[in-house]
């Protein structure tokens, strides 16, 4: 690989925990073949086709099916996977990428240059309205130069490149599968990939099924099967687990961890997170296009007490739109708690007696979702303000809430955002340059200001990363003042699994991974 490429993109970043495999070995003779591993899901993925997909369980079941080119590590290095070298042209305008010769799709086709390029043109094509596609947007041509060499050729140098097309959205399907199979609901539920698994069931609202890929490319994986159930109550999970009836559960209630632990035959994982935890505004939407009443908003919630009471602090009080681990962190918060100063900005802005809105959220996509949108909600009713709550199935919350400005109607919204390229590119271009309102992207809020919009795009063609961190910061600053959203905290994972299982990797980005992954006894 290109040691300077790797050095330009994360040299400086802190990564906050290096615990990797969650699987110790143990009295078992080593790692053995065979075995069905069943992990209990929170949320059911809403698709498994990569350019559709926009939420970490959809990443989490599809890295095992589909693979990037390249492969974001723990510890945050990128390492190769599909392509086993890069280099940069001097002006950083074109990136010569060499191939793995030894690859094929689930169906037996070859994985070549003429695959990648269909894959990123896939991608690209404004008509697939693909909701990541400012990862690559800078690509202006993706150019065959072999059977196994790519040229991709791009508007400017753009400074995420590698860490982006890291991302388990930009996996590779086979060209002849998707044209059998069309854009329709066969490759949105069954993606044929290079990956170590290949799907064989997906029942919706249960289970979906993964199968072992005899013919894999980095060797046959221990395991025969993956299941992924779904199962949206945490209690249900946890009692699930106990019963014996999986081996690994997402986002253990804190209240639980106790009773968990003192079971000999489970093991409680932590790991750290890249997620924020935030409640946006509709910056659009009056009274959020007062910054007096989102001021306001941001000193009525008491964070730390959601933190202590309500997540048994299992998370960090958010001091930046990205957590420290991400490239370009610049710390400006967290903001105080201060309920006299938010009702005497509220007063300011007109309502001295609040007023009434909504907020909406998910149930079952993080931990004790639930109970921290009540615990917002009875802050901001400490000041006066009177949110209806509306929660909503995770599928049809994220489909309700990407609608462009004139047909959004959410006024307040729960959700978190993890930066899973490590790089602060990620963490703050899709969510605040105006540019990004849906349908186009993820900037949900609305929120647009100017100057903003200038530095994160100079951010991205900046080769140079002091001057990066500089942007950042300034950037962060001008958001966090601003406040299009009142952020909460730094997510820490908290799952659990039978002592029996070994090699399972629980990754900062919040991705299981299980392809070296074996049961031991079995």
């Amino acid at each position: 690989m290109n040691a300077k490429t790797k050095k330009l993109v994360f040299i400086s970043i802190i990564v906050v925990s290096l615990v990797l495999s969650v699987g110790l070995l143990g009295a078992g003779a080593g790692p053995r073949y065979g075995g069905r591993l069943i992990i209990a899901l929170g949320v059911e993925p809403p698709t498994l086709d990569v350019i559709r997909m926009a939420c970490s369980p959809a990443a989490t079941v599809s890295q095992h099916i589909t693979q990037p080119l390249v492969y974001l590590d723990v510890d945050g290095t990128i390492d190769p996977s599909l392509a086993k070298s890069w280099e940069v042209s001097p002006d950083g305008l074109v990136w010569i990428i060499q191939l793995r010769d030894d690859v094929k799709f689930h169906d037996g086709t070859p994985f070549n240059a003429e695959a990648v390029k269909f894959n990123l043109d896939r991608f690209l094509d404004p008509a697939s309205r693909a909701p990541f596609r400012f990862l690559i947007a800078r690509i202006t041509e993706v150019e065959v130069a072999g059977e196994f060499t790519v040229k991709i050729h791009l508007d400017a140098p753009f400074a995420p490149m590698l860490a982006h097309l890291s991302h388990s959205f930009i996996g590779m399907l086979s060209p002849t599968a998707v044209k059998a199979l069309g854009e329709g609901v066969q490759i949105v539920t069954y993606p044929v990939g290079t990956g170590p698994f290949k799907i064989y069931e997906w029942v919706r609202g249960e289970r979906i099924t993964l199968v072992a890929n005899e013919d894999y490319w980095g060797g046959r994986p221990y395991l025969d099967e993956i299941v992924w159930k779904i199962v949206p109550e945490d209690a249900a999970r946890v009692m699930m687990l106990e019963a014996g009836d999986v081996h690994h559960i997402y986002r253990v209630p804190p209240m639980d961890v106790p009773r968990l632990e003192a079971d000999p035959a489970i093991t409680i994982v932590r790991e750290t997170s890249v997620r924020v935890i935030y409640v946006g505004f509709n910056n659009l939407m009056p009274p959020f296009t007062d910054v007096r009443v989102r001021r306001a908003i941001n000193y009525a919630i008491n964070r730390e007490a959601i933190v202590e009471y309500v997540l048994g602090g299992a998370g960090r009080v958010a001091t930046a739109p990205i957590v420290p681990a991400v490239f370009g962190y610049h710390t400006v918060g967290p903001w105080p708690y201060n309920p006299e100063r938010a009702r005497e900005l509220l007063a300011e802005a007109g309502f001295p007696d609040g007023f009434t809105t909504r907020l909406y959220h998910p149930t079952g996509r993080y931990m004790k979702d639930v109970a921290v949108t009540e615990a917002v909600h009875a802050f901001l009713l400490a000041v006066g303000i009177k949110a209806e709550l509306v929660t909503m199935e995770w599928a049809a919350y994220l489909a309700y809430l990407r609608r462009p400005p004139e047909k959004a109607v959410h006024p307040m919204y729960l959700l978190g955002w993890g930066c899973v390229t490590l790089d602060a590119d990620y963490g703050l271009f899709p969510l605040f340059h105006s540019g990004q309102w849906p349908p186009v992207g993820w900037h949900l809020s609305f929120y647009k200001n100017p100057i903003v919009d200038a530095l994160l795009d100079e951010a991205r063609i900046t080769p140079d990363l002091a001057r990066r961190k500089e942007l950042y910061a300034e950037i962060i600053r001008l958001i966090w003042y601003d406040a299009p959203w009142v952020w909460l905290y730094d997510e820490v994972q908290i799952n659990a699994q039978c002592v029996s299982v070994r090699g399972l990797v629980l990754h900062p980005t919040e991705r299981i991974q299980a392809w070296d992954a074996w049961i031991d006894g079995n």
